[in-house]
């Protein structure tokens, strides 16, 4: 627990430790806005089914970060939560999620297939921004909106 700090109401607003495999602890309930920001060290992380949302930039910048296990508990992603995590190459959105924010994933430069659930209804501004591997991606019939360059600079789309 000392390599989190998190506040009475279980927001994680700050990760300390060396990286690696890293396993959120029961009982968290948001990972905070920036919690991890630019903290490289950590190759992969698994979320408790405590938490219900994954807030501004709480991922940003984590270059080394691969993989990442998201639980059904989750219902918001926000902007920027995931942006230039460069070394992410999938990611499994779960169905519970309903809304993901601006640049959720922009410049996730090895991220290479996704599938948005049907529960999503509006894919936002620059969500896939500059994810050059990324081959493919489903969009379900739920969507009915996309935002401004949402997948601006996606080169290997077909």
């Amino acid at each position: 627990m000392s390599d989190f700090q998190i506040n009475k109401k279980g927001r994680l607003t700050k990760y300390t430790g060396i990286g690696g495999d890293v396993l959120i602890p029961d009982g968290v309930t948001s990972i905070g806005d920036g919690a991890f920001r630019r903290h490289n060290n950590p190759t992969s992380i698994t979320i408790p089914n405590s938490v219900t949302c994954i807030e501004h930039c709480a991922f940003d910048g984590c270059s080394d970060l691969m993989s990442i296990t998201i639980p059904d508990s989750v219902t918001t992603i926000y902007g920027k939560a995931f942006k230039d995590c460069k070394s992410l190459k999938s990611i499994i959105i779960p169905d519970s999620v309903t809304s993901i924010g601006n640049g959720a994933f922009s410049g996730c430069s090895s991220l290479t297939s996704i599938t948005i659930p049907d529960s999503v209804t509006s894919v936002s501004d620059e969500s896939f921004r500059d994810c050059s591997s990324l081959t493919s991606i489903t969009i379900p019939d739920s969507v009915t909106s996309i935002g401004d360059y949402a997948f601006h600079g996606c080169s290997s789309l077909t």
